[in-house]
């Protein structure tokens, strides 16, 4: 009973045994990475050595050391099945919806189409929605120093965990049974940035318990664009970009008597035609200061030979800033200047109104945030005659609040507009004003966002019965989810009295039944079947079943082909169905507005106003790999697969350029509000673009994955190992309306912007008795730029070809020494070359500042050292 009991602890043991490395075990050290073994994308306990039809990839405890990560964050960012989407703290600023948060896109389809798991289980999203809507779960609050190892399921997986495993699962493994003590510190810095760790793991084993307390704390400072030359301007014409300088000016303009008016104290190099144009690039964080500070207790204790109960329990407390330019203003703040103000320069003007300005003297916009992750697992487990049973439940918890107070630049329109008619605050000529006025002019806000998740589930794997090729296993389960969120903004948003802000409202809930059921059926000439479905149940948008089937063939002990197909489906978000109006602002150029007025012509960032669907369904996917596992010698695994996942049914926002030329070229629509027409003009100045979410989209997204390991190589007196991960993204094509609304039109996303073709990494590990050092190279494929060629807000990449933004090509080194007793020194560099990130013009939203964020680190040469020592 006891033995079968603990066949889940000892398989994942023996996936340790398997996976683990050490310096002093070059051969071990290397299969750490390599192995692919059955422990995330199947409920079925099987022997540790049973290769899966699945493709997994395990990075272990070891391997995160050897790395040199501080977070999950720069692990995923590295991966080479990670892709567009995967976000971080990385430009992840004022105007972003999700400040301080960071997830992972497992094939670059999403991290709403990535699923996240801890221990197996469900947690939590953001809550906060990244993009306004986009669901997710925020890898920042799990620390590195509780992470026993990461399993990456790189297929589809709906049929075993529903909702959201559609391009791939991620698995988190907490370290528990842990016993002794060890404790960790590590601080490393790059020019003008720093990030300092601490971490420690405590565990006590009695005869038939175990109680495991980690605790962790992080802290980074920030990194501004002022740091990094080049990249603190939005005028990045000069290193042949674009001038994305922000018609929201310090001086501005103003309308004096119905007409465009330049603000007579403009700058010269800041005037272009009737406005007079800003440089917001000097306040970005390209890293904003965070620090995180997590503890965690695992514990479990057997209550008879058959039964042990067991928990876990986590607290994690992260705190962040954000910043973004100063409050800029435009006609719909519908701001006026007295004639008879004393610092009028207009003089005999009969009416003056405020076209776009920016409160400067009143400072930078600046958010803290602090988040409360708090997560309790307690469940019952046993076996009883050849079954293992599980039954649990979990509460999970996340909760972020967002505050800016009167120091922090919240400027009000109304007591701005109060100052102005008193004489007190002077719009004109760039001039600081006194701090008395900037204390009557500004306000304090607060933001506030729960996500809540409640679930209980009951499952029971074992023999069904024993055939001549081997025994019929089964694994069956029912489950039942409550999931809650909401996104409060401060009222003083909803009343429009915030400008330049974008800001979310949302609010919903769900309850969800499941239940699943999987079969792995040995067959004759070496096959192994496994079949799976799953039955799903919503409250909202109703049910859904999903079947997998997964063949595997081990030809020889040399080479093993594989074979995997399933449908899944993605459940729309609750941000999607409770949302709230809500802002997103969007550059491009008001080309209506413009061919009235040319004070309209610079691209300026216009507010996108979204609303939810409650009538929205869920998105439908099916995936498929072909792969093939080559052991050509003892020490060395190739791995091939071909992989394809269609999405059917996605969610989108209504394409922007279709809204903007059925709407914009109407002075009255209900849909493109734009402000009162000057004398004898036909529009007005462009305020805002109502939008909301259809299930419209289609996508489908294949490509290569490669995997060489050769380990156990002898030379030079110790052992080296090499290894070698590849992606190739062949095919990223979307389906989407075309800008006319009428049409639908097939683009293929390989190549273009954030979507490079080709992603690798490759190390080399040598060790040799007290000493071990590592290479590490990390390559990402070039891709084209500038989507939106002519920045009109409509994508034309399909029909018009840019420039190439070059590839990108980093080096990474680590020295380690093991010979004090019980102490691990490690000497490393990320980016040991100081390369810096290749130039891009940028998509005329995010990304205006030389670069591409989401891709391209611009920390530069980053120097670490780290101590762990074990009692």
């Amino acid at each position: 009973m006891h033995k079968q009991f603990f066949r889940r602890r000892a398989l994942a043991m023996a996936v340790l045994s398997v996976t683990a490395g050490a310096s002093q075990h070059s051969l071990a050290q290397q299969e750490v990475a390599m192995e692919e073994v059955a422990v995330v994308g199947s409920r079925i306990s099987r022997n540790a050595e049973f290769e899966t039809a699945t493709p997994i990839q395990v990075v272990d405890r070891e391997s995160l050391e050897k790395s040199g990560y501080t977070n999950l964050q720069q692990m995923f960012e590295k991966h080479p099945a990670a892709g567009n989407g995967t976000f971080s703290t990385r430009g992840n600023n004022q105007d972003s919806t999700a400040n301080g948060a960071a997830a992972v896109s497992l094939r670059g389809m999403g991290a709403d189409a990535t699923l996240v798991l801890i221990n197996g289980r469900r947690v939590a999203i953001s809550a906060f929605a990244e993009g306004i809507t986009t669901n997710f779960v925020d890898i920042n609050t799990i620390p590195l120093a509780a992470i026993e190892r990461v399993e990456v399921l790189k297929d589809g997986a709906s049929a075993i965990y529903g909702s959201d495993a559609v391009a791939g699962v991620v698995n988190l493994v907490l370290r528990e049974d842990f016993e002794g003590a060890e404790v960790s510190v590590d601080y490393g810095g790059a020019d003008g940035y720093d990030e300092q760790s601490t971490s420690a793991i405590w565990g006590v084993s009695g005869d038939d318990s175990n109680l495991t307390l980690i605790f962790d704390h992080q802290r980074n400072s920030t990194l501004s664009s002022t740091e990094r030359p080049g990249l603190d301007t939005a005028n990045q014409s000069a290193r042949g970009g674009m001038d994305f300088r922000s018609s929201r000016g310090y001086p501005g303009y103003f309308v004096v008597d119905g007409a465009s008016t330049i603000d007579p104290n403009c700058p010269p190099d800041s005037t272009l035609g009737q406005i007079c144009a800003y440089d917001y690039g000097p306040w970005t964080l390209l890293t904003p200061e965070a620090e995180r500070t997590g503890v965690m207790v695992l514990g479990n204790t057997q209550l008879s030979d058959q039964v042990e109960f067991f928990t876990e329990v986590a607290f994690q407390h992260n705190t962040s800033i954000a910043q973004g330019a100063p409050t800029p203003l435009d006609e719909s703040a519908a701001l006026t200047v007295p004639v008879n103000h004393p610092d009028n320069p207009f003089a005999g003007a009969s009416s003056i109104d405020i076209g776009r300005y920016r409160t400067v003297d009143a400072g930078a916009r600046q958010w803290d945030i602090e988040t409360d992750n708090i997560r309790g697992v307690f469940g019952l487990r046993g076996s009883m005659a050849d079954w293992n049973w599980e039954a649990s439940v979990q509460r999970s918890r996340s909760e972020s609040t967002q505050t800016g107070d009167r120091s922090q630049g919240w400027v009000r329109t109304d007591k701005l507009q109060q100052e102005i008619d008193a004489g007190r605050y002077n719009p004109f000529g760039g001039v600081q004003n006194p701090q008395s006025v900037i204390d009557a002019i500004t306000t304090s806000l607060v933001r506030q966002g729960k996500s809540q998740l409640t679930s209980a589930n009951f499952t029971v794997d074992g023999t069904l019965v024993d055939t001549s090729n081997g025994a019929i296993a089964m694994a069956a389960g029912i489950e039942r989810r409550e999931e809650v969120a909401s996104d409060i903004p401060d009222d003083q948003f909803q009343r429009g009295l915030i400008f330049g802000t974008e800001s979310v409202s949302a609010q919903a809930s769900r309850d969800i039944n499941s239940a699943f059921v999987e079969l792995a059926v040995p067959l004759p000439a070496n096959f192994d079947l496994t079949l799976a479905g799953r039955y799903d149940d919503y409250s909202d948008f109703g049910s859904t079943t999903n079947p997998m089937a997964n063949l595997l063939w081990t030809a020889t002990d040399m080479l093993s082909l594989r074979a995997s197909w399933g449908t899944g489906f993605r459940a729309p978000s609750l941000a999607q169905i409770g949302l709230g109006p809500s802002e997103e602002s969007i550059f491009f150029k008001d080309t209506y507005g413009c061919d009235i007025n040319s004070a309209y012509c610079a691209s300026t960032d216009y507010n996108i106003v979204f609303s939810g669907n409650p009538d929205l369904e869920a998105e439908e996917s099916e995936s498929f790999n072909l792969g093939a596992v080559l052991k050509p010698l003892d020490a060395m695994q190739v791995s091939l697969d071909i992989w394809r996942i269609t999405q059917d049914g996605k969610i989108d926002d209504v394409p922007f350029g279709y809204l903007y030329r059925l709407n914009c070229n109407d002075q009255n629509s209900s849909v493109c509000i734009r402000s009162e027409p000057l004398p004898g003009e036909s529009l007005g100045a462009l305020q805002s673009i109502d939008s909301g979410f259809i299930n419209i989209g289609e996508q489908t997204v294949s490509g290569v994955d490669l995997s060489m390991v050769y380990s156990g190589v002898p030379i030079a007196g110790g052992d080296l190992g090499l290894r070698l991960d590849y992606s190739y993204l062949m095919e990223f094509e979307r389906v989407e309306l075309d800008s006319s609304g009428e049409n639908f039109l097939s683009r293929d996303l390989a190549g273009e912007y954030e979507y490079p073709e080709h992603r690798w990494s490759a190390s080399a590990d040598w060790a040799r008795d007290s000493f071990a050092f590592t290479l590490g190279l990390n390559y990402i494929g070039e891709f084209e730029d500038t989507p939106d060629i002519d920045f009109d807000g409509t994508l034309d990449y399909d029909s018009n070809r840019s420039r190439i933004v070059d590839s990108f090509l980093t080096l990474s080194l680590q020295a380690r020494y093991t010979g004090f007793e019980n102490m691990v020194l490690s000497l490393g560099a990320d980016n040991a070359l100081d390369e810096e990130p290749p130039f891009a013009i940028g998509d005329g939203d995010s990304d205006l500042y030389g670069y591409v964020s989401s891709q391209h680190d611009p920390r530069g040469r980053f120097v670490y050292g780290k101590m762990a020592y074990s009692f």
